[in-house]
């Protein structure tokens, strides 16, 4: 996965709760058994009617959010089944960092485990950068070594667990994290083909 440390992008704001995985990504675009292309269909019933074309009702479709990076959303963000094409699809449409109040766990744990940053901060703050990227273009600075996100103006602390912490600024999955453990692994495979050899069970 690719490393994030410090990311400074346009935020998108979706001002919606309890946005489940199957709004992220409908189930029939399940099909793919690759992580890459499912952008394409990220928020794919809010994005689109029936016969494909865009809605002009939908704020992502909006030009003004066009290369949207950070996405701010409302509580319960992510909830429903457990899904890790959700992830899949919000980082293949672009996104590294998805802030918002209160965070499903199973879809708060996948998005570690596919590169993808997930800030929870309270409602208020959540509440005050949802308005600023609505009224206009508004631009973030995150940074994950610090752990502070800052617009010029305001600069608010987020909390991460060390592990998570670690994989993200390494751009370690959990096989690479597993990898870093490589020559305890090889020592004990060692040390269990000898008492193999000695035939002792």
């Amino acid at each position: 996965m690719e490393p994030i440390n410090q990311h400074k992008g346009l935020v998108y704001p979706l001002n919606r709760s309890n946005v489940d995985t199957d709004q992220i990504i409908p189930k029939q675009f399940l099909k793919r058994i690759e992580r890459q292309g499912f952008g394409q269909f990220l928020f794919y019933n809010w994005r689109f009617h029936d016969d494909g074309t865009p809605r002009g009702d939908f704020s992502l479709n909006d030009p003004k959010y066009d290369g949207a990076s950070i996405l701010v959303g409302g509580e319960n963000f992510g909830c429903g089944s457990s899904r890790e094409h959700a992830p899949w699809a919000i980082q293949d449409f672009g996104f590294k960092v998805v802030i918002a109040p209160s965070f499903a766990d199973i879809f708060y744990n996948n998005c570690f485990k596919n590169g993808i940053l997930p800030i929870q901060l309270p409602k208020p703050v959540v509440d005050q950068l949802m308005e600023k990227a609505q009224k206009e273009k508004y631009e973030l600075q995150v940074n994950l070594e610090k752990q502070i996100i800052d617009d010029g103006d305001l600069e608010v602390s987020f909390h991460i667990q060390p592990y998570h912490k670690e994989m993200l600024l390494n751009g370690w999955d959990e096989i690479a994290v597993t990898l870093t453990y490589e020559d305890k692994i090889d020592q004990y495979e060692n040390k269990s083909k000898g008492v193999k050899t000695l035939g002792i069970s």
